[in-house]
């Protein structure tokens, strides 16, 4: 016959054997949630940058006079080409640097921001952006927030997520080396036997009972 403790043992072990595998999965993984979260809104935003970029050529006379108007005979104070090729260079270093090298600083990030910050200050300042309606205003301000939000999201999502992840890796054999002493092993069913009343006890007892003259008054 089994006894209680040993049926509810393994409950008790479930919890830390679930959260071993998971911190196992977490070191496992090539890339972080939070990482392939970052590549994403980088991705975003090239996507986003050509999108609006894309519908500025075609308000202003149809996609193809306007590429080879701001491509072909590019100028730098009337062109928004340039700030497209900001956008593909933001995507590609970063990409570059914390999808396929993995890095875990800040300063690549901080490098594409300082130089599109920059590029697009300069060029609001000398352009004639302005004047040419409100895509004039639109893609310097995206490119900019944009950029900006992509620091702050590695600065204090990223990089501080993967820190607490890999400290936690790094306690997992401590708790294994624990959990022997944690949880005891299964109760054997001796432990739980009661021996029956020996014979010599009830022997005495039934000649006391037999016998009321030996009983002190």
């Amino acid at each position: 016959m089994e006894s209680p403790s040993s049926g509810s043992l393994p409950s008790r072990q479930t919890p830390l054997s679930s959260r071993v595998e998971a911190y196992e999965a977490i070191g496992k993984k090539c890339v972080s949630d939070v990482r392939r979260t970052f590549c994403l809104f980088v991705t975003f935003d090239l996507l986003f940058v050509t999108l609006v970029w894309i519908i500025e050529l075609n308000v202003n006379g149809g996609i193809q006079k306007q590429l080879n108007a701001e491509v072909l005979h590019y100028d730098y104070h009337i062109s928004f080409f340039d700030i497209f090729v900001l956008a593909v260079f933001r995507f590609a270093v970063l990409i570059l640097a914390y999808a396929v090298c993995r890095l875990r600083h800040w300063w690549v990030v901080a490098v594409t921001t300082a130089v599109t910050s920059a590029f697009l200050i300069v060029k609001v300042i000398l352009s004639k952006l302005l004047s040419q309606g409100a895509f004039g205003y639109l893609l310097p301000i995206f490119s900019f927030i944009l950029a900006w939000i992509e620091t702050w999201f590695l600065d204090f999502k990223v990089l501080p997520q993967e820190a607490e992840d890999e400290k936690r890796l790094f306690l997992v054999p401590d708790v294994l080396e624990r959990a022997p002493l944690m949880y005891p092993g299964p109760l054997s069913d001796g432990q739980f036997y009661s021996p029956p009343e020996s014979v010599a006890d009830s022997d005495e007892g039934a000649d006391e009972k037999q016998d009321p003259e030996k009983v002190p008054f």
